[in-house]
């Protein structure tokens, strides 16, 4: 009538609850529960029960009755075993109009009173074809086949429904279970003295852990070769970590882009009035390491003067402080680490041969992130926890579409750009999940692409529009190489106004603003 709803029809109503349910909820056993109360609340539908198969045997996994751990040990079925075991050996429903007279009832948990007056219905959970699981429910004994027939019709709709939810989380934890076997067994290794720090398990990795395991008990120099990001000095500490001098210092000089006296003054220390600003003796980070480990990173950064009295530290473990004639000794293990073509510097003059052959009696190379395979999955687990338990954020999943978009991508940053770009997808996420539009632009490639219109009941209408707004910059960004002014001139918004819709979204490092 006119002016007035229509009624939904129970049934519709009882599978638009359930759907979102399944949609919503993220720990199966909570879903499986809500489907129960809303078959008990809505259709009378008396002790629901799912079971899922695990091997060749069928386990409740959950029931409107809280079962304790002696009436879940009961409540196993193996396939062809009562009405729930034949369901599942068959695939087809079956229906007990009179519990009481069907021996095939085995009431195994004993839920039910040996007078009860009970119709049983159970249906099979199937997915690509192959039962997966069961949903049983007991109703009012009713003398009606037709109305049976329509709740078998109704538990089997709902049975394909979550079937499919079930059997994706199941896999999902499969999925988590094996990582955290793999990180388990990797730390397990630090039985066998390998790496406590470091992620990966490629065969790049396991032969740097082999070098480390071999070098780490000497006193060689080791000279730890790789781009910037793959992370030398992990590398360095790991070795520090296993050798004998591993409760003693481990002191750190970057000398990247460090002028000469600075770089000098920071390695060997200065005396009082060695130069402007000198107004105290500071001893140096080779003094500071003396019993312990000094670790140069960039090394080769160091220009041809400091190249000299590093030598010289290096043959016999003396140095003098700026300023000073005094000659001081320091027992230092000594590691060295650069991104820098070292051949080729020497080939210039700009490194000298001596030195490269002093420090390089133990190389170790680093191999780049885009080498190592499926140790993107690895670390970028890793670098979830580690940034949601940083952040105080809940975010525990990485959408499939934004593994894969982390996995073709070719990381010229290496393990730190993927640290941060986990970082930053952790705080713009608006759920659990990280999905593809919360990564950088730099990583957004259309086969992998999730729709970000897709409505998601969680955000409000404000949140949704932000991140489809978010996509539609990002990717006019990327079309245009970075170029921002460009990028809003092809969607007709000012580079002013480009630059605050940009800022307003938190991305305003994305792209240059050149014409």
């Amino acid at each position: 009538m006119e002016g007035k709803s229509a009624k939904v029809p129970c049934d519709i109503a009882v599978l638009q609850e359930i759907s979102t349910a399944v949609v919503r909820e993220r720990d199966l056993r909570r879903l499986l529960e809500q489907v129960i109360d809303i078959l008990d609340r809505s259709m009378g539908m008396l002790r629901g029960t799912f079971t899922l198969l695990e091997g060749d045997e069928l386990r409740i996994e959950a029931s409107s009755k809280q079962l304790n751990a002696e009436e879940r040990a009961l409540g196993r079925y193996r396939i062809g075993e009562g009405i729930t075991g034949l369901v599942a050996k068959s695939g087809r429903a079956e229906i007990v109009r009179d519990v009481r007279k069907d021996r095939r009832f085995l009431n195994r948990t004993k839920s039910r009173g040996a007078d009860e007056a009970l119709s049983f219905i159970c249906v099979p959970l199937i997915r690509q074809g192959q039962v997966i699981g069961t949903l049983s429910v007991d109703r009012e004994m009713r003398d009606n086949p037709a109305a049976l027939a329509k709740d078998v019709a109704l538990l089997e709709i709902i049975a394909n429904i979550t079937a499919e939810a079930a059997a994706t989380f199941r896999e999902e934890c499969t999925e988590r279970e094996a990582l955290v076997n793999e990180n388990r067994k990797l730390r397990g290794m630090l039985a066998d003295g390998l790496p406590k720090r470091m992620i990966g398990d490629c065969t790049e990795m396991r032969s740097v852990y082999e070098q480390i395991r071999q070098v780490a008990s000497s006193e060689v120099t080791v000279l730890i070769r790789g781009a910037s990001g793959t992370g030398k000095e992990l590398v360095a500490q790991e070795i520090q970590s296993l050798s004998a001098r591993k409760d003693k210092p481990f002191v750190v000089l970057n000398c990247a882009a460090m002028p000469e006296m600075l770089v000098e003054s920071e390695l060997f220390g200065h005396e009082k009035g060695a130069f402007t600003d000198a107004r105290e003796r500071r001893i140096g980070r080779a003094e500071a390491a003396n019993g312990g480990t000094l670790f140069l990173d960039e090394i080769g950064d160091l220009s041809i003067a400091v190249q000299v009295k590093l030598l010289r530290f290096l043959q016999d473990r003396t140095f003098s402080r700026v300023g000073s004639n005094e000659v001081i000794r320091s027992d230092v293990r000594f590691i060295a680490a650069t991104s820098r073509n070292l051949e080729d510097l020497m080939s210039k003059k700009l490194f000298r041969e001596d030195l490269y052959y002093r420090l390089s009696v133990f190389p170790i190379m680093m191999p780049d992130l885009s080498a190592r395979g499926g140790d993107i999955v690895l670390l970028a687990h890793h670098f979830l926890a580690k940034k949601s338990a940083q952040h105080g954020r809940h975010v525990t999943r990485i959408s499939s579409p934004a593994m894969n978009m982390l996995q073709s991508y070719n990381w010229p940053g290496n393990v730190r750009e993927l640290e941060n770009c986990i970082e930053r997808a952790v705080l713009t996420a608006k759920d659990d999940t990280i999905h593809s539009y919360n990564l950088p632009a730099a990583l957004q490639t259309p086969e992998f692409a999730e729709d970000p219109f897709r409505p998601d009941e969680k955000l409000s209408l404000r949140e949704q529009l932000a991140i489809a707004e978010r996509r539609i910059l990002e990717n006019a960004v990327k079309r245009h190489n970075g170029n921002r002014a460009a990028a809003g001139r092809e969607l007709g918004v000012s580079s002013r106004m480009m630059n605050y819709k940009l800022g307003k979204l938190g991305i305003l490092d994305i792209g240059r603003d050149d014409d």
